[in-house]
């Protein structure tokens, strides 16, 4: 009975909160800031000098003071002003989705909002931020018909499709008396990769010979797989690039035959991992390969990418393996 009592509470509230800030899901862009979606209230420092002017027109109203008269009603003509400063300094601001780049599971996810200013005042003050998240965000200013893009930062803990929350966009400018804000969401997601394992087995070729050059195009020997690195090992087998991001230490390894082309194999991991761990320790791979700078392909369940090299083709593998889905027919276990 609780729980129903819950749920239908939290209902209420949802469908409150839209009617309230007309926002319902992710919103096409651009998204013009009308009167109707913004909000105004006093600050705590606006609700202190409103209870001192009360105090104070108390005064001039029992001892008959005429100068405290004209100094709490300028003073409250100012306060009063400032609201109107405050939500011009808001209104027809437009909001646009902009860049997500992809990011690994754990780091940071960077959404850039675009904020166009199509007056011909400047926007003074300005912060952004994530609907219940931190509000000491810096504040920025945006010219006369400029734009500006703030990043806005999300924690990460899921691989896949994270799409922006939503988000508060507020200002108290120009004497901090007033908070003026609005509430929007730009359809916008990130893609989450998932995180690389740190202890992942290193991986070797598999299959499909192909007679010529090597895998680097030069030199007669051909690279055959990565291996932890041993104090032996000579520092030219290193491979540097996983090292210089920060992944652990592996040595390449060399055979003198033709030209292999490496797979990279959900079957190659031994039996009883489960998804998750799989898809890390296949990110893993795919990082050391292209670090390594050579060919190399993805087979999943269900799924084959042919061998290739580059960014575009390190983004495609890793972009199966955040979308990937396990059939039910090779369901393994979700440690």
């Amino acid at each position: 009975m609780t729980a129903s009592r819950a749920a239908i509470a939290g209902a209420i509230g949802t469908r409150l909160q839209r009617w309230l800030f007309r926002v319902d899901g992710p919103e096409a862009g651009p998204i013009t800031l009308g009167q109707r979606r913004i909000f105004v209230l006093p600050t705590g420092f606006g609700l202190a000098l409103a209870l001192t002017l009360l105090v104070m027109l108390l005064a001039s109203i029992n001892y008959n003071l005429s100068l405290g008269f004209a100094l709490t009603f300028l003073i409250g003509g100012i306060a009063w002003v400032s609201i109107h400063h405050a939500f011009r300094n808001l209104v027809d601001l437009t909001v646009s989705p902009g860049r997500s780049e992809a990011v690994f599971c754990g780091e940071a996810a960077r959404f850039g909002v675009q904020l166009h200013n199509t007056g011909l005042r400047p926007r003074l003050g300005l912060q952004l931020w994530p609907r219940g998240g931190s509000s000491d965000e810096a504040a920025f200013d945006i010219a006369p018909e400029a734009s500006s893009v703030p990043v806005v930062t999300i924690p990460t803990h899921r691989r896949g499709w994270l799409p922006l929350p939503r988000l508060q966009l507020e200002t108290r400018h120009p004497l901090g008396l007033i908070r003026a804000w609005s509430l929007f969401q730009p359809d916008q997601r990130c893609l989450v990769y998932p995180a690389p394992a740190a202890d992942a087995p290193p991986f070797y070729h598999a299959g499909d010979a192909q007679p010529g050059s090597t895998a680097q195009g030069r030199g007669r020997d051909d690279f055959a797989g990565l291996r932890h690195h041993q104090a032996s090992d000579s520092p030219r087998h290193v491979a540097w690039k996983t090292v210089a991001r920060g992944g652990p230490w592996r040595t390449k390894e060399f055979d003198g035959g033709g030209s292999q082309r490496l797979w990279l194999d959900w079957q190659q991991l031994p039996p009883g991992t489960g998804t998750e761990a799989r898809l890390s320790a296949l990110a893993r791979w795919v990082v050391d390969a292209d670090a390594a700078g050579i060919e190399y392909g993805l087979r999943l369940p269900g799924l084959e990418l042919p061998p290739a090299a580059g960014g575009a083709h390190r983004h495609a593998c890793l972009a199966a393996l955040a979308l990937f889905e396990l059939p039910t027919a090779h369901a393994q276990p979700a440690s």
